[in-house]
């Protein structure tokens, strides 16, 4: 007999009752027996590419296609579910551990499929729509992820940690995350605008337009991107409409040392080049739309904070 229903008979006098007596009972036991137990809820939410997505549990098997939507989920607490990764997932250092299920623009949909995940969390722009369309044909709820904007990382944290059941966890990381946004922005508010030319690569010479969330944070800085109304994400450039536009500041996201941005030293009359306004940035803190994005913030806007000190 199941422990609330005899919890219920008994606190009633009845288990000495008659068999005549207890069939009297049974519809207002199973009544009450139905209202004490719990209850599952549908877990719902839209996704970025506004489609909406539904789960009958928490999510406990989880599989990223994308290391900014890895760091997402581990900052909204669900960590733990995380069964599968895309390749170059390795923040945060346990991540790295985890199967990987091949590259964001090439996945391997029989090593995904074989995880069994109750959920993917994949990147509208970096992952192959065929391929994100085919795990929805098979029934795998897919959470597509693409903040273009610091309140949609938030959004995403809190999102995905509805999904995966972890809400308390997810709430807490969204509140810092728009605490230390906040500061910033508050900080820099009445910063004199510099003009930036954000490279990304320098073979062919490529950067980012204003709806990737790099321009975002040089927004929140007081930067501008000078080629931030070019149509494409991250559209191709030639070297003499850098020297033409004459940036105040170049600031390159391709390696960890300034070899990459050593060429424009040739254009020594160029302004960035002129107050030696060349900076180096860590590109997986600026180019990964996730929590660490706001450290990313905070060098940029030193490094921002350094070229208006160089003014004449």
């Amino acid at each position: 007999m199941p422990p609330v229903i005899a919890s219920l008979l008994a606190g009633a006098g009845l288990l000495l009752a008659s068999g005549a007596a207890l069939a009297q009972e049974r519809p207002a036991l199973a009544s009450s027996a139905a209202a004490a137990m719990p209850k599952t809820v549908a877990l719902a939410t839209v996704d970025d590419a506004g489609n909406r997505l539904t789960l009958a549990a928490p999510a406990r098997r989880i599989v990223s296609l994308a290391p900014h939507a890895t760091e997402l989920l581990y900052a909204a607490g669900a960590g733990e579910q995380v069964v599968g990764v895309s390749e170059f997932s390795d923040h945060p250092p346990q991540a790295r551990q985890l199967p990987g299920v091949g590259s964001a623009a090439a996945l391997d949909l029989e090593r995904i499929v074989a995880l069994k995940p109750d959920l993917v969390v994949a990147w509208s722009s970096g992952n192959s729509a065929a391929q994100i369309a085919r795990l929805k044909n098979l029934g795998i709820p897919v959470f597509e992820s693409e903040p273009r904007d610091f309140a949609t990382i938030a959004g995403n944290i809190e999102r995905l940690a509805q999904l995966a059941g972890t809400e308390s966890a997810g709430r807490a990381a969204a509140a810092k995350f728009r605490a230390r946004l906040d500061s910033l922005a508050e900080r820099h508010a009445q910063s004199a605008p510099v003009r930036v030319f954000y490279q990304i690569w320098d073979k062919p010479l490529m950067t980012l337009n204003d709806m990737h969330m790099a321009s975002a944070v040089l927004r929140l800085c007081g930067g501008r991107n000078v080629f931030g109304g070019l149509k494409q994400l991250a559209p191709t450039v030639g070297v003499e409409d850098v020297v033409r536009i004459d940036p105040e500041a170049i600031i390159g996201g391709t390696s960890k040392d300034n070899n990459a941005l050593s060429s424009w030293r040739r254009f020594p009359k160029m302004t960035a080049v002129a107050r030696g306004n060349l900076f180096v940035a860590d590109p997986d803190l600026l180019t990964r739309p996730g929590p660490r994005i706001i450290d990313g913030a905070g060098q940029i806007c030193r490094l921002l904070e350094t070229a208006r000190a160089r003014r004449p």
